[in-house]
This record gives C-alpha cells, sequence and structure tokens, in this order.
C-alpha cells in the first residue's frame, strides 16, 4: 500500500506539472496571438499615452518568481522609448494630437522628466496641441502636465506641489536600547548615511548640505514649470497653498484654476470631448470616446535604437552589483559583455556611457570602469551622459569620459568612504549571554562582532577606509585634470547638483543624451544629423515580453486623489529607509553607493534579507 501511495503521489505531481506546462504553452500561444507585432498602420487620431507607472532609464525585468510572489508589481516606462515617441509623433501626419493620462502616474526623476517636458514642446512647436489630464497633480505629474497646451484637472481633485524635503528616521535610540553599537569608519566631513546609526537628529554638516541640495532641485522644478507654463501663479500659491484654497471656497480644483495652474475643470469623459473635437469621435456610443493610437504599438513601430548605429550606448542604470544582473539593475558582468559584445558585433565609432545609478559595489565600479577604458584605448571616444542620478559608483564609472554631460537637475558627485561594523556585546549583556575565546594573531577572530573589533582591527579597518577615499580622490583628480587637494575640497561624501557640479569641474556641460550623441558623431568626424544611436544591450525576448504584459495585469497602482497621493509620500520615504537599512547590512563588503541622494533606487526592489553580521566598507555617500 506505501508503494501503491507512493506511485499515485508521483502521477499526480506528473499530472500537475503537465497542466502547469500546457497552461504556459496556451498562454503564451495566445499572447503570441493577440500581440504579433502589432502595428500602428493607418491608424488616424491621438496618440494616447497613459502612464500608469514610473518614468525610468530602464524597466526592471520581471520573471517567474515575481509573478509568483510579488503582489505589487509597478509597470515602468523607459524614459528613451517615451522620449522618441513624442519626437516621431511630432513629424507623423497620423498624429493629430497627443493626450496624456497621468491619472495614476507614479513619477520619475526630475531630470528624466524635464527631458519628456522637452519632448512635448517639440509636439506643440509642429503645431500639434498636446492635453493633460488627471484627478490630482503632484510635483512629478505637474512638472509633465505643465509642458501640456492644455491641462485638465477633475473637479473633485486638486494640484499638491511639496517640493523636495522630508523627514528620514534615525536608529541610535533603538540600537542603544538593543544594545547594538554601530562601528563607525569614514573619512569625509559630509557622511550622513551613517548617521541614522549614530545620531538622533541630523548633524549641521549634514542639514547645510541636503538643505542647499534641495533648495537647488526646488530651484531646478520651479524653472522648468515657469518657463513651461509662464501663466501659472506658482509662487503664491505653493507659498500659501491653504489660503488660495480657502478663497476659493475650500474648492481645491477651483483654487487650482484660479492659481492658473490648469485651464479647464472636467471629469474623463468631458476631457474625452474635447479630445475628439481634435482628433475625430472614436466609438459613437461611447461618451467622451475619441480615435486613439495606441503608444505600446507606436513604440514598437518607431525604435529608439537602430541597429546599424555607430553611436554605441551603454546603459548604466540602477544599483551596480557583482556578476550578471537583469535589467534596471547594473550588474557588471553583464554589462562588460554588452559592451565587449558590441564592439566585437557592430561598427561603432565612439560610446556614451548614460548613467543614472546611485552606485553600489566598488569591485563592480571598477570592473565597468576598466571595461570603459580598454574601449576608449581603442581610440573611440567616449562621452558621458548622466541622467537624474550619477553618485558614488555612478560617479565612479563616469571617470573614463572625455566630456560628462549632465543637467542642472541631475544628482552627482558623493565622493567619500565610510564603513559601518554592528557589533552586539551591549545585546549580549542584557541577555546575560558572555562571550570569549582565544587568539594567535592580533587579527583572530576579527572583526569580533561579540565583542566589538580589537583596536588594532578597528585602525587597519580605518586604514583601509582612508586609503579607498585616496584612491577615488586620485580617479577623479586625474580624469578632471584637477589638483587632489581641490578635490579633496570639493568632495567630503557631499552630493551636488547640476549646475554646482559644473562650476566645481566635476562635469563638463549641460545637455541632454542627445547632445552627448551628437558630440559623440563630432568627434568620431560623423554627421550629427544623420548618426544613430544603437544601445549595447539585449532587447527583451518573447519569454520577457510575455511575463511584462502578465505582469502588468497584477501591477499595483497609486491612489488617484489628492490627498492620498501626498498620503503616499512618507510611505515611499519610509520603504526606502529601511531599504537603505537593508542593503547597508546585506550589501557586498565594498560599495559606492550615495544613500541619501533623492531618487536614488533604494525602494525599488528589496533585497534577500538582512544580514546584520556582514561588515560594510566604502560606501561613497553622505
Amino acid at each position: 500500500m506505501r508503494f501503491a501511495g507512493k506511485v499515485w503521489r508521483l502521477l499526480v505531481g506528473v499530472k500537475d506539472g503537465l497542466v502547469l506546462l500546457f497552461m504556459l504553452l496556451f498562454f503564451g500561444f495566445l499572447y503570441m496571438f493577440l500581440s504579433a507585432s502589432p502595428t500602428v498602420g493607418s491608424a488616424h487620431g491621438a496618440l494616447l499615452i497613459s502612464l500608469d507607472g514610473p518614468v525610468v532609464e530602464q524597466p526592471a525585468d520581471i520573471s517567474f518568481s515575481d509573478l509568483l510572489t510579488s503582489s505589487g508589481l509597478v509597470r515602468e516606462y523607459r524614459l528613451r522609448d517615451l522620449v522618441h515617441a513624442l519626437k516621431t509623433a511630432a513629424t507623423d501626419d497620423r498624429v493629430e494630437a497627443v493626450v496624456l493620462d497621468l491619472d495614476i502616474f507614479a513619477g520619475g526623476g526630475q531630470t528624466a522628466l524635464a527631458s519628456v517636458g522637452e519632448a512635448m514642446e517639440t509636439v506643440k512647436r509642429a503645431g500639434k496641441p498636446v492635453l493633460a489630464h488627471a484627478t490630482a497633480y503632484d510635483d512629478d505629474s505637474y512638472q509633465l502636465a505643465a509642458h501640456a497646451t492644455e491641462v485638465w484637472l477633475d473637479p473633485m481633485g486638486g494640484v499638491m506641489i511639496a517640493g523636495p524635503g522630508g523627514t528620514n528616521p534615525y536608529f541610535k535610540g533603538l540600537l542603544d536600547r538593543i544594545g547594538v553599537t554601530a562601528n563607525v569608519y569614514k573619512a569625509g566631513t559630509y557622511k550622513a548615511a551613517v548617521e541614522p546609526y549614530t545620531r538622533s537628529d541630523m548633524s549641521p554638516e549634514a542639514r547645510e548640505a541636503s538643505q542647499a541640495l534641495a533648495a537647488s532641485l526646488w530651484e531646478s522644478w520651479q524653472q522648468d514649470v515657469r518657463q513651461a507654463r509662464p501663466k501659472a501663479q506658482l509662487a503664491a500659491y505653493v507659498a500659501s497653498p491653504a489660503e488660495r484654497v480657502a478663497e476659493a471656497g475650500g474648492d481645491m480644483a477651483r483654487a487650482a484654476l484660479a492659481a492658473g495652474l490648469v485651464d479647464r475643470l472636467g471629469d474623463r469623459t468631458a476631457f474625452g470631448s474635447r479630445v475628439a473635437e481634435i482628433a475625430g469621435t472614436g466609438d459613437e456610443d461611447v461618451p467622451g470616446s475619441y480615435r486613439s493610437i495606441d503608444y505600446e504599438a507606436w513604440v514598437l513601430d518607431h525604435p529608439s535604437s537602430d541597429d546599424g548605429g555607430q553611436i554605441g550606448i551603454l546603459t548604466v542604470a540602477g544599483e551596480i552589483v557583482d556578476g550578471e544582473a537583469g535589467a534596471g539593475t547594473a550588474g557588471a558582468e553583464t554589462i562588460v559583455r554588452n559592451l565587449e559584445e558590441g564592439l566585437k558585433h557592430r561598427n561603432i565609432k565612439a560610446l556614451v556611457l548614460r548613467v543614472d545609478s546611485p552606485g553600489g559595489s566598488v569591485l563592480a565600479s571598477e570592473r565597468i570602469r576598466r571595461a570603459v577604458m580598454a574601449a576608449k584605448a581603442r581610440k573611440l571616444p567616449v562621452l558621458v551622459s548622466m541622467g537624474n542620478l550619477a553618485a558614488s559608483g555612478g560617479y565612479w564609472v563616469a571617470t573614463p569620459a572625455d566630456h560628462i554631460f549632465a543637467e542642472p537637475s541631475t544628482i552627482t558627485g558623493s565622493i567619500g568612504v565610510f564603513g559601518i561594523l554592528p557589533s552586539f556585546q551591549g545585546t549580549l549583556a542584557k541577555l546575560g549571554v558572555g562571550a570569549d575565546g582565544v587568539k594567535t594573531t592580533p587579527l583572530s577572530g576579527e572583526p569580533d562582532i561579540l565583542q566589538g573589533p580589537s583596536p588594532a582591527a578597528s585602525r587597519m579597518l580605518q586604514m583601509g577606509v582612508d586609503n579607498m577615499y585616496r584612491r577615488f580622490l586620485a580617479l577623479v583628480s586625474e580624469a578632471r585634470r584637477l589638483p587632489v587637494e581641490r578635490v579633496d575640497r570639493i568632495a567630503q561624501g557631499r552630493v551636488w547638483d547640476g549646475g554646482t557640479a559644473r562650476q566645481l569641474g566635476l562635469i563638463d556641460s549641460f545637455g541632454s543624451l542627445d547632445d552627448a550623441i551628437a558630440e559623440a558623431a563630432r568627434r568620431a568626424k560623423l554627421d550629427p544629423a544623420k548618426a544613430k544611436a544603437v544601445y549595447l544591450e539585449r532587447e527583451p525576448g518573447f519569454i520577457e515580453n510575455f511575463l511584462f504584459d502578465f505582469g502588468n495585469a497584477r501591477a499595483q497602482h497609486p491612489a488617484r486623489d489628492a490627498f492620498s497621493r501626498l498620503g503616499d509620500r512618507p510611505d515611499a520615504m519610509l520603504i526606502r529607509a529601511l531599504g537603505d537599512a537593508d542593503r547597508i547590512l546585506s550589501g557586498p563588503a565594498v560599495q559606492a553607493r550615495c544613500l541619501d541622494c533623492p531618487g536614488g533606487d533604494s525602494a525599488r526592489r528589496p533585497s534577500a534579507g538582512f544580514s546584520p553580521i556582514t561588515f560594510l566598507l566604502g560606501v561613497f555617500g553622505p
């Protein structure tokens, strides 16, 4: 009977496996049938861009395990696809208008959104209207909406502009309560990333640096919005929003209309009817229906990467990690392989490194840097285009560049070193647990997390941090042709906005990715007007596209109303703070990461888990 039971369970398992395989094949073929080469064809109307997720440099891969274990998948939109779609729409007669549905837009970095806004201006300059609609606007969605020809707001909504800034948790009191000692080794003044473990509030130095950065980003944001929408009474509305709403009888939507932040109030039906006046009516039986062109089909019809391009674009996006990694994470071996295969199989005449990363592993950053240096040794012009964030390891990989482009709102720098080693002698004492042992050398059993690191171990660890800092200074000094002493003065782990970084000599000029491509073409003696870009990365295959589309069906969307959208900000900040703590405790031993940079990737995807005994050495950041 036992044998028969085992056989029966085996047969049931085989049956279940076959059913699962059949279902996967069925849905795979169904997906292939439904999405096989969708094209725009002769369709006319409004290009409908419904942004129901964040705009990122490189969307993260979705795996089978993500589908099985995650209930909060978020769809991500590739920045270059969005910008290219808008620019091609400007010159295509099939597109009569562009519609931005920002109702559940999940945001994006300030620099990235400025690039999208400039592409929207290209559409407007071509004489085509751009219309935006949302139930509520926050900082990110309004930065885009300000570039629209018409900004619509639901009568039940509002505009909630908060600006950069906020609070972060500090864990010193908690660590003291549970008896954990945070042993810190650092080189540099601005080290806000270690302060949550050594203080209960911000140090004056950290406050100075953070306030300066926030003020600069806020000014860049306001300047972008003012230029796009000069009639908006932005300063007065932001300075006293409660008073403006009170003047409108407590109606937030009418307060926004009175301040010139929006053009019209109307629900989705009224908005659709307005679009139908421009692009034509869609389904006569559906109120507010208008003729539209699918964004996904448009992107497939207008790829942003040209296989015959001679300007290679190598993307370093997300956390820099050792080994292989999927899209959205900068796996050093993956990036190096993409570069080497691109140089081997393509007619590359110049290289542009597109960086949007807070850094990560020092060894991985150095691996990428050396690979770029090898390409440079082949007499290829090498340029860097910085996106939202190119700090710490992100700046490390940028040092081989002949010329660095960034935007005023780009966050960069963070040249500094620190390490954190948690030890638990206080915790053991509270529990009545002792710790003892023997040594054969001064470093036996070190670093000792039970009794705390010995003076000899602490001295060696501090010397290691100091040496790594000197290495970083020398690297930047050589690359930027600056005296080491000057680099030391502007380093100290401090984060800089793009405008200040340009004054300090950390970048060369302001410019977009297109500007970097054009300059790369000139240096390669190619016509910038005819130069095409090819992205040195593997395009998603059938399986990836299937998982991506299937995952979108389970995507988690942000709230629509104004108060909930504003309330999402502290939730995101808390998730990010916990993610930062996770990375400090479970990351590689040597890191080059900026943890205090706005727009980082800390909350994008959690790591596997906490490892409180992991020693962190060399986090480059404030």
